[in-house]
């Protein structure tokens, strides 16, 4: 009987990483920082596409506002490819 209730069990699904709470917290940072922080850096005005977690959730970072960073898709493609894990 445990074996057929298993079945039904949530499991862990890389698609569904971030939920409802994720989004508000995304939907808040991006009004509050709409361009592309990297690339505001370099004098570029670029709007943001993708919200980067600094230190990853996997790694023990938060979705603290002190752990995020507003980047478009180029740069955070970069950021990924530079840390080696994309």
């Amino acid at each position: 009987m445990e074996q057929h209730y298993e079945k039904f069990q949530r499991g862990y699904s890389p698609g569904k990483r971030y939920g409802r709470a994720w989004k508000r917290i995304r939907d808040r940072y991006v009004h509050k920082h709409p361009l592309c922080e990297q690339c505001l850096k370099e004098g570029r005005y670029v709007a943001v596409e993708e919200v980067h977690h600094i230190v990853p959730l996997a790694e023990g970072g938060s979705n603290d506002e002190s752990n995020l960073m507003s980047l478009c898709r180029s740069c955070h493609e970069k950021i990924h490819r530079e840390r080696g894990d994309r």
